[in-house]
């Protein structure tokens, strides 16, 4: 048999096999199973399946090295945190103040005219004319005359009371005196007086109402004179933030004429996603960086955690208090936040690489003191840096794999699934192939074609074939040509192990090729 042939009768055999061994596992294996692939890597199909135990497995230090597999080993360390966010500058809010008036008016000046003036507690902002406060003032100066003139009536007629009551005493005797005293500490106040003296508290308060300082009440009532205006002055120290009144224009009660913002203390709101509210607390320092001022840091202290968390960005808002001393932070400034969480008590961790996750449970494989691999279910914690917090399923000073673990499993996969296969056992290589002699006979046949055509002789043209003619079939001899081979004996194969020749046959020649097929005939030469 040549080589050609003891290729193609091999590869035929083997692929044969394989086709054997095949359908031999797929008629034995076990019912109800899923497949070769390990229960640590695919996920329970039905709820409540009950987990199979975890095998050991094993690669070798020159696998191991090729796929870049290296270990590390679990330990306890603190893991200090460092929540990090985003914000922007704010004003802080209790330190806003709206000046409106309460009376209808005209704005007669306008002191402050300009949107971010800074202003001081007290600054008159402007002077406004109103009919209503001029009427005001005008009650109140007459409600003061009344209880001056009441005041001064009650004193006249208080005398001649007196005096009579004196000569009562010395003509009767100093008994009477007692009874003449009791009755006129029983005497009635003045009506008169007493309607005074509420009529010009009335007055008082109505213009205390509308904001009128007392110091412009006072003078009021000391000098017995109205002015055409009233001054309207600034709540707070700060900066003018709005202004919407201009000179001349009317006002309204409740409008809002100023609105005046406190910088010495400013806000820091950022969003700080939902895992990681759980770590910030009211009272943690705060560490703030701005683009504005490229290598400085501000401090500040966490002042407020939103009660809620935004639908769609997922973020809650966490407000820093910074101080502002000389308004170097202006609100609308983009800032970056750092809140630093200090560890509590150490934690086991291992690298996030020696984890695979495969979306159910979270797999960390281990290697025991004699090399083999097995996978754990472990339950994870916070993830700090580049460490996880393992928080059950390992032991403290184990090993893991803390790189290359999906060429492991996928390493581990492969021998469970070569395992399963009947006959496919990974056992160790044979040593050298096998050597035989085999003994037989081989027969050539050899297989020939032909094409003929009529040719139409010169002396008869009609003699041509036409197929389409019945009874016109060439008369003329064609031409054709065979092949064929054949083979005596056959050699050993010593490349397929397994495929040894028959016994007591003669091996080739070492160093010689078969002999090569005999030539086939050259066709025969048309006439």
């Amino acid at each position: 048999m040549t080589t050609r042939s003891q290729i193609v009768l091999s590869a035929t055999l083997v692929i044969g096999a394989v086709a054997a061994v095949g359908a031999y596992g797929a008629l034995h294996r076990a019912p109800g199973a899923t497949g070769a692939m390990p229960e640590h890597v695919r996920a329970a199909g039905e709820a409540g399946a009950p987990a199979q135990e975890p095998k050991l497995f094993s690669i070798s230090e020159e696998r191991a090295r090729r796929i870049g597999v290296a270990y590390a080993v679990a330990h306890r360390s603190l893991l200090a945190r460092t929540v990090r966010s985003v914000g922007t500058i704010a004003y802080d809010e209790t330190r806003l103040a709206n000046v409106d008036p309460k009376i209808e008016g005209w704005v007669d000046r306008l002191y402050v005219d300009y949107t971010g003036a800074p202003v001081r507690k007290g600054q008159p902002l402007m002077a406004i004319y109103s009919p209503m406060l001029v009427s005001a003032q005008e009650e109140l100066i007459l409600a003061r005359h009344l209880a001056d003139q009441a005041a001064a009536d009650g004193a006249t007629g208080a005398t001649p009371a007196t005096g009579a009551i004196g000569a009562a005493d010395g003509a009767i005797g100093a008994a009477p005196a007692i009874g003449a005293t009791r009755a006129i500490a029983d005497i009635p106040a003045n009506p008169a007086a007493r309607n005074a003296r509420e009529l010009l508290a009335a007055a008082r308060r109505r213009l205390s109402y509308w904001d009128i300082p007392d110091d412009e009440i006072a003078r009021i009532e000391r000098t017995g004179r109205t002015t055409k205006t009233i001054v309207l002055r600034s709540p707070a120290d700060g900066v003018v933030t709005e202004k919407n009144v201009v000179q001349g224009a009317r006002i309204l009660p409740g409008m809002d004429v100023f609105k005046i913002a406190d910088l010495s203390t400013v806000w820091l709101e950022g969003e700080v996603f939902e895992k990681e509210l759980a770590l910030v607390r009211v009272g943690q320092d705060a560490r703030v960086t701005i683009d504005a001022f490229p290598g400085e840091t501000f401090h500040g202290r966490v002042a407020f955690i939103a009660p809620s968390v935004d639908l769609e960005s997922r973020t809650g808002t966490v407000r820093v208090a910074l101080a502002n001393p000389g308004g170097r932070l202006k609100p609308g400034m983009y800032a970056a936040l750092q809140i630093d969480v200090p560890a509590r008590t150490p934690a086991l961790v291992v690298p996030r690489t020696a984890v695979l996750s495969t979306g159910e449970r979270n797999i960390v494989f281990v290697r025991h003191d004699d090399g083999m691999l097995m996978p754990h279910e472990v339950r994870l914690g916070q993830a700090v840096g580049d460490t996880v917090e393992i928080l059950s399923g390992l032991p403290e000073g184990a090993t893991v794999v803390s790189s290359a673990g999906f060429l492991v499993d996928a390493e581990s996969n492969l021998g469970a699934a070569m395992e399963s296969m009947p006959g496919m056992e990974m056992g160790p290589a044979p040593a050298a192939p096998a050597q035989g002699k085999g003994n037989g006979k081989g027969e050539g046949k050899g297989t020939g074609t032909g094409n003929s055509s009529a040719r139409p002789s010169p002396k008869n043209p009609a003699s041509a074939a036409d197929p389409t003619v019945p009874g016109t079939a060439a008369k003329w001899p064609g031409s054709g040509s065979g092949s064929g081979s054949g083979s005596n004996g056959s050699s050993a194969m010593p490349d397929m192990p397994g495929m040894s020749a028959a016994p007591g046959a003669r091996p080739a020649a070492p160093g010689r090729r078969p002999a090569a097929p005999p030539p086939a005939p050259a066709p025969a030469a048309v006439r």
